[in-house]
C-alpha cells in the first residue's frame, strides 16, 4: 500500500458489507481523492498500526506518518472530496464538532451490523 497520496490512505474492514459501501459511496459519489486500502490487505506494522485497532475503526494514513482514526479519518475525507464537501469536513475538524463526530462515528462503528449492508460479520469483536 502506498500512502504517497496528498489526502492519503483510508483504511477500512474489508469483511463489513457496511463499511464496503460507505468508501464506494465516498470514492463513486463524494468524489474523495483519497486511496481506499483494506486493512487486511495492508502492513500494518509498517504504518504502527495493530489488527486490533484497524478492526475498532478506520484510519487514514499519511505519507508523513500522521494517523487520524474513527470521525477525524471521515473528516479528513470530506476535506479531499467534492468542493462542496470540503466545510462540512473543516467544521468536522472544530472542537465542540468534533467531539459529537467522535461520539456518531463510535456508534455507526459499534452497530455497523445493524446497518444497511452490514453482516454479522462486520460485528466489533469483544474483548
Amino acid at each position: 500500500m502506498s500512502t504517497g497520496s496528498p489526502a492519503g490512505t483510508f483504511l477500512y474492514d474489508d469483511d463489513c458489507g457496511f463499511c464496503k459501501r460507505m468508501v464506494a459511496v465516498a470514492r463513486d459519489r463524494l468524489g474523495a481523492r483519497t486511496a481506499f486500502a483494506a486493512w487486511q490487505d495492508t502492513d500494518l506494522a509498517a504504518l504502527g498500526l495493530t489488527p486490533e485497532q484497524t478492526s475498532e475503526a478506520a484510519w487514514v494514513v499519511h505519507a508523513d506518518g500522521r494517523r487520524l482514526r474513527g470521525g477525524d479519518a471521515v473528516a479528513e475525507v470530506l476535506l479531499h472530496s467534492r468542493p462542496a464537501l470540503r466545510p462540512l469536513g473543516r467544521l468536522l475538524r472544530l472542537p465542540l464538532l468534533r467531539s459529537a463526530n467522535r461520539a456518531a462515528y463510535g456508534w455507526v462503528a459499534a452497530h455497523r451490523h445493524r446497518l444497511p449492508g452490514g453482516t454479522a460479520s462486520c460485528a466489533l469483536p469483544r474483548g
